[in-house]
C-alpha cells in the first residue's frame, strides 16, 4: 500500500459506526475477538464504504443505486496516491486537472481525488445511470460541486473524443477498466472465488457491478490496446495517461501497443492483502 494512503491500520469500526449508525448492524466480533463485517454481503461493504467516506473524507452523503459497482475505498485511494508520484516523478504541477474513464454510478476516484489533493476531476461514463447517479454524489456534497464534473461518452466505441474537449488540457487521465471478457467469464471466476472462501454457490458478487462495469469483448487488454491507440490523437492535450491492470497476462499485450505507437511506458506493481495489481502509465514522445 503506498506510504500516504490514511488506511494502513485495520479498521476502526467505533469511529466508523458515529459517522455512517447504519453500519453497526453489520459488525460483529469473530473467533479472534475482532470487529469485523461479513466482506461476502453487499449491504455491509455499501454501509462500510459510506462510513470511511463520511469519517475519513469528510462526505455528507453517499450513495450507489443497487446492482452498481461498490468498490472497496483503501485499493481506490492507493491508486489515486500512485498518480500524485506519477505526477511529481514527470514533473507536472499546478493546479492539477484529472480524467475518469469510465466513472461509475460511485464516482469514487474523483471524490477521492479532490478530497486528498483538491484536483479538478471530469469524469466520463456511457451509462446513463450512472451518470445519473455519480452527478447526485456530487451535488448532495457542496464542497465537490466546482471540482468535479460528470459527462456522458454518447460514442460507446469512443474513450477521449467526445469528452475531452478543443484545447482543453489534462495532467492525467486513468481508468479502471472492465477486467472480464464476457458475463459468463464473469460469473465463472467468481463462484470458482467463492467456492475456495467457502461460500454458498448463489452468493452474490460482494462489490456489485453492473455489465459495462464488469467485462467488454475482449476483456481488459483489448479494451486497454484500444484506449492506447486512442490517446495517440490526444497527446498533447493529456499529460500522462494511466490505467489498472488487473491481469498480469494482459500486459505482454499492453506493451505491444505501446512500443508500436512509440510510447514510454512505466509500470507499478501495487499490492493490497492477498491481491496483487499494477498500474500502467504512458505518455507519447515527440
Amino acid at each position: 500500500m503506498h506510504p500516504k494512503n490514511l488506511h494502513q491500520r485495520p479498521y476502526q469500526f467505533k469511529e466508523l459506526i458515529t459517522a455512517n449508525s447504519e453500519l453497526e448492524q453489520f459488525v460483529f466480533v469473530n473467533e479472534f475477538n475482532t470487529q469485523t463485517i461479513d466482506f461476502n454481503n453487499p449491504s455491509a461493504v455499501y454501509q462500510l464504504n459510506r462510513a470511511i467516506l463520511k469519517s475519513d473524507y469528510g462526505l455528507s452523503e453517499y450513495t450507489i443505486p443497487e446492482g452498481y459497482l461498490c468498490p472497496p475505498i483503501p485499493s481506490r485511494a492507493d491508486y489515486v496516491h500512485h498518480i500524485h508520484t506519477i505526477l511529481q516523478e514527470e514533473k507536472l504541477h499546478g493546479a492539477i486537472k484529472g480524467l475518469d474513464i469510465g466513472v461509475g454510478a460511485n464516482c469514487i476516484y474523483p471524490i477521492l481525488a479532490s478530497k486528498i489533493y483538491h484536483w479538478k476531476m471530469v469524469g466520463s461514463d456511457i451509462n446513463k445511470m450512472a451518470v445519473s447517479a455519480a452527478i447526485a454524489n456530487v451535488n448532495c456534497n457542496p464542497e465537490l460541486s466546482h471540482k468535479i464534473e460528470i459527462r456522458q461518452q454518447l460514442q460507446n466505441a469512443n474513450i477521449f473524443e467526445g469528452i475531452i474537449q478543443p484545447k482543453e488540457y489534462f495532467h492525467f487521465t486513468m481508468c479502471n477498466p472492465p477486467f472480464y471478457n464476457s458475463k459468463e467469464n464473469a460469473e465463472r471466476e467468481t463462484q470458482n472465488k467463492l467456492k475456495g472462501l467457502s461460500y454458498a454457490i448463489d452468493t452474490k458478487r460482494n462489490f456489485g457491478g453492473m455489465p459495462n462495469e464488469l467485462w467488454c469483448n475482449g476483456g481488459e487488454s483489448l479494451f486497454l490496446k484500444r484506449m492506447i491507440k486512442q490517446s495517440f490523437a490526444f497527446k498533447k492535450q493529456v499529460g500522462i495517461f494511466t490505467s489498472l491492470v488487473s491481469k498480469s497476462e494482459s500486459l505482454p499485450k499492453i506493451k505491444k501497443q505501446l512500443i508500436k505507437l512509440g510510447a514510454r511506458y512505466k509500470v507499478v506493481h501495487i499490492t493490497q492483502g492477498n491481491k496483487k495489481s499494477r498500474i500502467i502509465s504512458w505518455k507519447f514522445l515527440d
